[in-house]
């Protein structure tokens, strides 16, 4: 537990001093890290990042056992009482339609290359994008991969790799998310949303159906001072659940997954959308963050604000995710 604590002591310093674009020719005033590290919403990726400082499949191995029992559970009542209740055939399968389709780019999240930067591809990528000299400035080095920084690029410490177009480094695919895989971990994503949310329409639908069928909102009962009470939705909910605790569990599950995923899917749309990364939008606003309380800045030094650069209309944005700039041309140099 100490080497662990010790390791995240190192983390966060290592964050505080590489979070944010540093002007030149004006020293970097100490941020409050710890404050600044949740109020940004980073907290809990950079926690796993902290506790698993290396890349392991052990979150892939969760998303597949959630995944599987979910869909156990799925196949084993909803699919065979649907049946019964005369449920239509498609319906049902598209859960498993999803399924097969996110399965496919999930494995290419995975194994995919997310755009690494070498000294093959390195004057290649160079020309990509333009440097904005805020967040990007030209003739910087990586010196842990001895590689010039393209615009838009990062080396992540999980990977141990410059990473071109960097977005992010995903646990759950144990792989950055780059130019050259983000088209397949946003369709990851949007069949991931979907796949929750069919599931969890078919299930509502189902008890639905089985409260109608059986009568059950006709039905009265005896409250604990003897009075004749008509049945109500917080009486239905409870008989549901301790007569079908498996379906409403998952049920309750997969409703509160669609709503994470779905919040999540429009963020990612939004940054496809106005060609922006993860990266990017969490360090544009806030480059030299001259509107946090929490700095200390000399009062000489003038703020630099960060402007997006590389939005070009939204067909050109989304194009750029689906057919990256200078892909097939650098992964051949590799």
């Amino acid at each position: 537990m100490l080497a662990i604590a010790r390791h995240c002591e190192n983390c966060v310093a290592l964050c505080n001093s590489c979070c944010y674009p540093k002007p030149k020719g004006s020293g970097w005033p100490r941020v409050n890290f710890s404050i600044t590290w949740f109020l940004h919403g980073q907290g809990p990726v950079k926690l796993a990042t902290c506790l698993l400082p290396f890349r392991n499949h052990t979150f892939i191995m969760l998303h597949l056992l959630l995944q599987g029992l979910v869909y156990a559970e799925y196949t084993w009542e909803v699919f065979g009482y649907c049946q019964e209740l005369g449920f239509s055939l498609h319906y049902l399968l598209l859960p498993y339609l999803l399924l097969v389709i996110n399965l496919v780019f999930f494995t290419l999240s995975c194994v995919s290359n997310p755009g690494t930067i070498t000294k093959a591809n390195e004057f290649l990528l160079l020309q990509v994008y333009e440097f904005d000299e805020v967040m990007f400035p030209k003739n910087m080095k990586c010196f842990t991969c001895s590689v010039r920084k393209p615009a838009r690029s990062k080396h992540c410490r999980v990977c141990n790799r410059c990473v071109h177009r960097f977005d992010h480094h995903c646990v759950w695919v144990n792989n950055c998310i780059g130019a050259w895989n983000a088209r397949y971990f946003l369709i990851y994503l949007l069949t991931l949303t979907a796949s929750a949310a069919t599931m969890a329409i078919v299930s509502t639908v189902f008890l639905v159906q089985l409260v109608v069928v059986s009568d059950l909102y006709l039905e009265t009962y005896v409250d604990d001072l003897g009075h004749l009470q008509v049945i109500d939705i917080v009486f239905l909910i409870q008989y549901l659940f301790l007569t079908l605790p498996r379906i409403v569990f998952m049920l309750g599950f997969v409703v509160m997954l669609s709503f994470l995923l779905g919040g999540y899917l429009c963020f990612t749309l939004y940054l496809a959308a106005t060609n922006q990364t993860t990266n990017e939008w969490y360090r544009g606003d806030r480059a030299w963050c001259h509107h946090c309380p929490h700095v200390a800045r000399p009062p000489s030094a003038e703020p630099q604000v960060y402007r997006n650069i590389h939005s070009h209309g939204l067909w050109s944005n989304l194009g750029e995710i689906f057919l990256p700039a200078a892909a097939h041309c650098a992964e051949k140099m590799n």
